[in-house]
């Protein structure tokens, strides 16, 4: 296991005033967050900065500037150190295909400072977990795209590591193969207790898998909080029916309720708003007195993309110097 953190309550990734300039481009700009243990999703959109605060994390990257500790470790002096602890699944995966996924993902455990017996077993134990025990002595280069995320997430625990690194984990996969892969993305970070940092420019992803958000932009923190604060509940109750939509909406401000604009003449919902509690004895009655067909009755909630979307219209008005306001530490993400 790493060595202890010095302080109990230090986050397991702290990242303070990160800026890191390539030649005429500035991937991360002056970026600071927390990230506790847990699944947090970093999102953003394709150049936000995500592969390359995933590559400074692992050591594979020195900063131009600022702090960065990865479970107490300074990942550009003490990279090798901190790589026994740590998997990593690289967006564009290079996979020999001439080796089976067990000679593959055994060498991986070998060269994460695993003995050759110990290597072999967990070899064992990731690609059933992965599911690949049947196909695991086939050539990689026969395999499926959905098979090598498969042998690229094996690779990346195969040495039990406490924090698992993440790098776009679906591309290249259809719907089905992308809903396995974050089934199984979600199982092992809760049946293995292992820490993730998935980074995917896909939102949906995120809210399926993730408990907390980053949300990065042009190298710049937007927000990072728990999941539930992205999508917490609206003010708004949405009531469907098959028809009488209007004769509806009529009956409930009739009986005092503020119904909302936005529901045409030829749509099914009615949207009220909560000034209150929430009236669902005056939403079923008014149904039942008008002999409507409900289909629904549904409190709304925020949507992620619609909050993403709002915080880089803030960002872009409030201009460059106040991009990355707001809360962007604790213990949270």
């Amino acid at each position: 296991m790493p060595e202890p953190i010095a302080d109990a309550a230090a986050p397991l990734i702290h990242v303070e005033a990160l800026t890191k300039r390539f030649p005429g481009v500035v991937a991360l700009d002056a970026l600071t967050l927390d990230v506790a243990p847990g699944i947090v999703g970093l999102v953003g959109a394709n150049g936000a900065g995500k592969s390359t605060l995933l590559k400074i994390l692992l050591g594979l990257l020195a900063p131009t500037s600022g702090r960065v500790e990865v479970m107490g470790y300074v990942p550009w002096t003490q990279g090798t150190r901190l790589r026994r602890y740590v998997g990593y699944m690289p967006e564009h995966p290079a996979l020999p295909p001439d080796v089976s996924a067990t000679e593959f993902v055994a060498q991986a455990g070998r060269l994460s400072g695993l003995p050759a017996k110990a290597a072999r077993e967990r070899t064992a134990d990731v690609l059933r977990h992965v599911g690949l025990a049947e196909e695991r002595y086939r050539p990689i280069g026969g395999y499926s795209t959905g098979m090598r995320q498969r042998v690229q997430l094996a690779q990346a625990i195969v040495h039990d590591p406490r924090l698992l690194l993440l790098d776009e984990p679906t591309n290249g996969l259809d719907p089905a193969g992308r809903d396995e892969m974050l089934g199984l993305i979600r199982r092992t970070g809760t049946e293995f207790g292992i820490a993730i940092v998935l980074a995917s420019h896909l939102l949906g992803e995120i809210e399926a898998v993730c408990d907390h958000l980053v949300a990065i932009d042009g190298g710049r923190l937007l927000r990072a909080a728990p999941m539930a604060e992205f999508t917490a509940e609206t003010g708004i109750l949405t009531v469907e029916v098959e028809e009488g939509r209007d004769a509806l909406a009529a009956g409930l401000a009739t009986r005092g309720l503020r119904v909302l604009e936005g529901s045409g003449h030829g749509d099914r919902t009615v949207r009220i708003a909560l000034d209150g509690g929430v009236p669902f004895d005056v939403v079923r009655d008014t149904v039942a007195d008008l002999g409507l067909p409900l289909v629904r009755v549904e409190r709304g909630r925020h949507s992620l993309e619609d909050l993403f979307r709002d915080d880089l219209v803030a960002a872009s008005a409030a201009g460059p110097d106040t991009a990355s306001a707001g809360p962007t530490t604790g213990r949270s993400a």
